[in-house]
């Protein structure tokens, strides 16, 4: 079973390469045209997805930190939304209060 391990872990680099290429945007791609990187990755069985992991995709730098974020994850991270929710809360709290002198 012992002489498979070399075969299947050969076996699990190329699939997630291939998948993690095909997952990929175009624009996060390096070097070469995304079609290229995915016949590399299964043409040449070791070193094109030892190719992709190190030079095919923008990784995150590794500076211990988060990578930014471009885009609103949740409401409660978007500071126009949490706006938009206390002016409406101002909004029926004045109503409220105008009903209550009527």
């Amino acid at each position: 079973m012992l002489r498979y391990l070399p075969f299947l872990l050969i076996l699990a680099l190329t699939i997630y390469t291939f998948i993690d290429c095909l997952n990929t945007p175009e624009a996060e791609v390096k070097h070469l045209p995304k079609v290229v990187w995915v016949i590399i990755i299964l043409l040449f069985s070791i070193v094109g997805p030892v190719a992709w992991v190190f030079a095919g995709k923008d990784r995150a730098a590794s500076g211990g930190g988060r990578a930014r974020r471009t885009q609103w994850v949740a409401p409660d991270d978007n500071p126009e939304f949490l706006k938009s929710l206390r002016e409406e809360q101002e909004k029926k709290d004045r109503d409220d209060r105008d009903k209550d002198k009527d």
